[in-house]
């Protein structure tokens, strides 16, 4: 696993946890909302494709 990955994870985390403030002290609450869970569904997608990419690699492993 690269070491990117998981600044890149952390970096979204970030911006998405400044904007979800900015937009509760805003008055904007259901804008943060959407905000939050468009962040984790992001996070979520680049999970996914690493399992896939894993899932594929351990099958080309076990043909040997």
């Amino acid at each position: 696993m690269e070491i990117s990955i998981i600044f890149k994870i952390a970096g979204i985390g970030i911006c998405i946890a400044l904007v979800n403030q900015i937009l509760v002290k805003a008055g904007k609450d259901e804008m943060a909302m959407m905000t939050t869970l468009a962040g984790v569904i992001i996070v979520l997608v680049i999970i996914v494709k690493m399992l896939a990419e894993f899932f594929e690699t351990m099958k080309v492993f076990m043909e040997f």
